[in-house]
């Protein structure tokens, strides 16, 4: 099996050489490409990444800063494993953790795994961080009759095949919901593992703001209303 690491990035200067480092120090289980996509990034993440020479690193810029979800559907368009996996370029995920979403998949327990973030003092920079995810997940619970920890992981591994066939439209932090609101409904839980994590705060670059947790629940209700999808559609 060969893994797709898909990193989106903007604005990463002072931490997307350490990333990538990272990425790339794992001791994996299978073979690896690192799909790097610079979303319009306006500061020197460009001349970085341009320095890669690891050659399992591939490299795509957007011209202009389009989204998360636009990175990512620009780098499962572009992806040639047969699994992907996302990977922030804001070093608060550990890549060390991937192979212990591989190992599901690999012994054959799982088809979808995500990373469950168990949230603590040291891992979360606000309380209403917290208590925004926790709604979030817990609303696709309600709505889905289903029970997972963590919508907003951004470890999800999966198909790329099945990726792509969710036809994610979100271009924004959006794409998480979606992704979970549409695997639910085609009836597909995700098998989750506890992975570390580390959160950023506003002053290190935190992104994600309250408009994007009202958007989600959006996309959710949004996603339920639908006809029910069978796994193929």
């Amino acid at each position: 099996m060969k893994l797709s690491i898909l990193m989106p990035v903007y604005n990463e200067e002072e931490r997307v050489a350490d990333a990538l480092k990272q990425a790339l120090a794992v001791d994996y289980p299978c073979e690896i490409e690192l799909v790097v996509v610079d979303d319009g990034s306006r500061d020197g993440t460009g001349e970085i990444l341009a320095r890669a020479d690891d050659a399992r690193v591939r490299v795509i810029s957007h011209q202009r800063n389009a989204g998360k979800g636009a990175a990512i559907k620009t780098a499962v368009r572009n992806a040639e494993g047969e699994y992907m996996v996302i990977l922030d370029a804001d070093l608060e995920y550990d890549p060390q953790d991937i192979p212990k979403l591989l190992a599901p998949v690999l012994d054959g327990r799982a088809t979808v795994v995500y990373g469950n973030r168990t949230f603590g003092s040291h891992s979360a920079y606000s309380f209403w961080y917290v208590m925004g995810n926790k709604a979030v997940t817990t609303a696709a619970n309600v709505l889905f009759n289903s029970y997972i920890g963590d919508l907003e992981t951004c470890f999800k591994l999966m198909p790329v095949a099945l990726y792509r066939s969710l036809d994610i439209h979100s271009r924004g932090f959006g794409m998480e919901a979606e992704v979970t609101g549409k695997l639910l409904r085609r009836r597909i839980r995700p098998y989750e593992v506890p992975i570390s994590y580390r959160a950023r705060g506003r002053e290190e670059g935190k992104k994600i703001t309250w408009k994007d947790g009202v958007e989600a629940l959006f996309i959710l209700g949004r996603e339920r209303a639908r006809r029910p999808a069978s796994r193929r559609s």
